[in-house]
């Protein structure tokens, strides 16, 4: 089973974001609080478990859910093979994959740690179509 294992939010760009205990995600805007919210096609960012421990397997120590500045980190998907259109369900929240991978900006704090982000290759971006509450453990179930 895919599974949510943190939400994580910043409350100003360039930092990298740390876990809550639950958060809102708005229709049209993304996780209420977060300093990357707001209209467009990029309002929430997943990064899965599964490309931290691919860092980490290269020597990187402290990485955890949230230094790759995602909102929602999973564990069980493989998020970057999603076709962009895909829906995720995620606890109430109905979600639509917009985008995978970003450029990475200069400041990136793993870029500056190991010289390599592999979110700009594994991390992905989606609206929010419906609204709701997602904690840590909800499950992530692919729609369409």
């Amino acid at each position: 089973m895919a599974k949510v294992n943190a939400v994580n939010i910043s409350e100003k760009k360039g930092v990298i974001k740390h876990p809550i205990e639950k958060g809102f995600f708005k229709i049209n805007h993304g996780l209420e609080g977060d300093a990357h919210a707001g209209n467009g096609n990029r309002q929430v960012s997943f990064f899965g478990e599964e490309s931290i421990e691919k860092m980490r397997a290269t020597g990187v120590e402290g990485l955890c859910s949230g230094k790759f500045v995602e909102n929602i980190t999973t564990e069980g998907i493989v998020l970057f093979e999603l076709p962009i259109g895909t829906k995720l369900r995620v606890g109430e929240v109905l979600f639509e994959v917009t985008q995978i991978g970003k450029e990475c900006h200069k400041g990136c704090e793993i870029m500056k740690l190991v010289g390599e982000c592999i979110m700009p290759r594994e991390g992905i971006f989606a609206i929010v179509l419906e609204e709701g509450y997602i904690k840590a453990g909800d499950e992530v179930i692919v729609e369409a």
